[in-house]
């Protein structure tokens, strides 16, 4: 099976925003897709491993907000590279609230969705989050942030001043999101060695999507 036949499929990259008690909470996600029109449903997929998985398993709500080709890598490193698990990922971050009380990105998005689970479907590694919409607006006419405009246009090459030096362990950079496994920042422990179901840390795929460096 070739893992870069799925890099072909087209995809619109969102922030799923939820609330558990007073903590707000953010995560990127490109697993979204309407499922009926009447009534309005839309499908959320998100890994269980994320913290956002547990607060919409926890209150059922949970805001899409459409990012537009306006946002930068940073939103992407803010939302995307750490958990909401054990960092505050709207510290410095400017929002506003939607009618359910969740946060609402004030920049870089072009419409927003507020939802509230109806049903949940488990996928094994995932959940699928089939979702009523309770409401919607636009806010702007930018054209959606699509995955691939994300890789062409947003993301850094990875790749650049990377080279292996002599006698350097081999890093190993991930094609999907630019995180580098560093052997020296992890024990000395190899890519090589690391267990088949070892899974990169800011997005969650597999070793099959990363890349040796030099």
């Amino acid at each position: 099976m070739e893992a870069a036949a799925f890099f072909k499929i087209g995809y619109g990259l969102y922030v799923v925003t939820t609330r558990d008690g007073e903590k707000d909470n953010g995560m990127i996600c490109n697993t979204i897709v309407q499922v009926t029109n009447t009534p309005a449903r839309l499908a959320v997929t998100i890994n269980k491993q994320n913290f956002t998985h547990d607060t919409i398993k926890k209150t059922g709500l949970l805001n899409i907000n459409v990012l537009d080709e306006s946002a930068s890598f940073a939103v992407f490193q803010r939302f995307g590279f750490k958990s909401g698990r054990d960092s505050d990922k709207f510290e410095g971050f400017e929002f506003t609230r939607g009618e359910n009380n969740l946060a609402v990105l004030s920049s870089c998005v072009n419409a927003v969705f507020e939802l509230r689970e109806s049903s949940y479907i488990d996928l094994g590694t995932h959940g699928m989050f089939i979702c009523d919409v309770t409401a919607a607006k636009v806010v702007s006419d930018k054209p959606t942030m699509t995955y691939a405009y994300y890789q062409a246009n947003v993301k850094p090459n990875p790749l650049a001043g990377l080279q292996k030096a002599a006698g350097e362990k081999k890093k190993w950079v991930c094609k999907i999101c630019g995180y580098v496994y560093d052997p020296e920042e992890n024990d000395g422990v190899t890519f090589e060695d690391l267990p088949s179901d070892w899974v990169c840390p800011w997005c969650k795929h597999p070793k099959s999507d990363f890349e040796p460096i030099g």
